[in-house]
């Protein structure tokens, strides 16, 4: 499952980073990249958004590594 950690992790500093570029530029690279809120660019949205839910659960995996 580690891999999955790593995938969610990796889709969510994307998405960080396009939310950084709409707070500085106003450049919002998901529908530069795929049309404004197309089918593929809520996919993306959604994907992006379930991995950031996903990775809410490593606040609990890291408290338990660390006791």
């Amino acid at each position: 499952m580690k891999w999955f950690d790593y995938t969610a992790l990796t889709l969510v500093i994307i998405g960080a980073i396009n939310w950084l570029l709409v707070g500085i530029f106003r450049f919002d690279l998901v529908a530069f990249l795929f049309g404004n809120l197309s089918w593929l660019s809520r996919i993306v949205y959604t994907v992006v958004g379930l991995c950031g839910l996903y990775l809410i659960s490593f606040f609990g995996r890291v408290r338990g590594m660390s006791e």
